[in-house]
Parts: structure tokens; C-alpha cells; sequence
């Protein structure tokens, strides 16, 4: 069970997974030892699954990023995630309960691109029934 110091680590580790165990140390009151301690038994526990880097995707030439619903035939839902999941300008895939089956964050370098991308890629999958691609104006947190 997570107490308040744990959750405090993981705060301060999602917001930079690179903050050293000294200063985490020094915020909690305890030694660094006892941080790597139960940095060490979070990650074994499933806690903190992996450390991540946030891109700029404009910075790399993807000036598109889109947030896509993926609509399936219910039998081909698993078969197209997997599919997803393979192509590179696609950053990440959800299933889901809401509006759509699947959601996939999609890059692309422009409006064209992602067109290109929504139908001649995602549209002709096996089990596609429907795209629904909703572009990020901006990202706020």
C-alpha cells in the first residue's frame, strides 16, 4: 500500500523522471538510501512501469499531432490494435469505453500527411469501419 512519501516520489518523478534521489531525499526528510529503497520496491511492485523522455514532435518535423478514433468491426478490434501499434506514426493506442473502440495518437508532418495517413493507412486496415481524427490545437498539461 502507497503511503504519502511514495506518492510524493511518484509525483515528483512523473513531473522529471530525472530528479536525483538527493533531492527527493531532501524534500521527504529521509536519506537517499531509503528513496532508492522505495523507488527500487515501487518499480518492482508494477508501481512505476518505465521512465520517459517528452518529445517535441514539431522539433522532429511532426507539426500535426492528432488524437484518432478508430472504430471496428467488434470481432477485428484486437487484430486492428495490433496492427496500430506497429506503424511509426503512431505514438500510442487505447482501447476505450467511450466514443470510439480505439484511440491512437497519431504524427504527422501536415495536414496532407495526415490525410494520407487516415486513408490510405489507417481506412484500409482489415475491420476498420470508421476514422475519427481530432487535431491538437495545443497541448496545456
Amino acid at each position: 500500500m502507497l503511503d504519502e512519501r511514495d506518492r510524493i516520489i511518484i509525483d515528483m518523478l512523473t513531473k522529471d523522471a530525472r530528479t536525483p534521489f538527493t533531492e527527493i531525499a531532501k524534500v521527504l526528510g529521509i536519506s537517499e538510501t531509503a528513496v532508492r529503497k522505495r523507488v527500487k520496491a515501487l518499480e518492482e511492485e508494477g508501481v512505476i512501469k518505465q521512465y520517459t523522455v517528452v518529445v517535441d514532435s514539431s522539433k522532429l518535423g511532426y507539426n500535426l499531432v492528432s488524437l484518432t478514433g478508430v472504430d471496428t468491426l467488434p470481432e477485428k478490434i484486437f487484430d486492428v490494435a495490433s496492427k496500430l501499434k506497429e506503424f511509426d506514426f503512431v505514438r500510442s493506442v487505447y482501447l476505450t469505453s467511450g466514443d470510439h473502440m480505439i484511440m491512437a495518437e497519431i504524427w504527422a508532418k501536415d495536414g496532407e500527411d495526415l490525410s494520407d495517413i487516415i486513408s490510405n493507412r489507417i481506412g484500409k486496415l482489415e475491420g476498420v469501419t470508421r476514422v475519427c481524427p481530432a487535431i491538437i490545437l495545443e497541448r496545456l498539461k
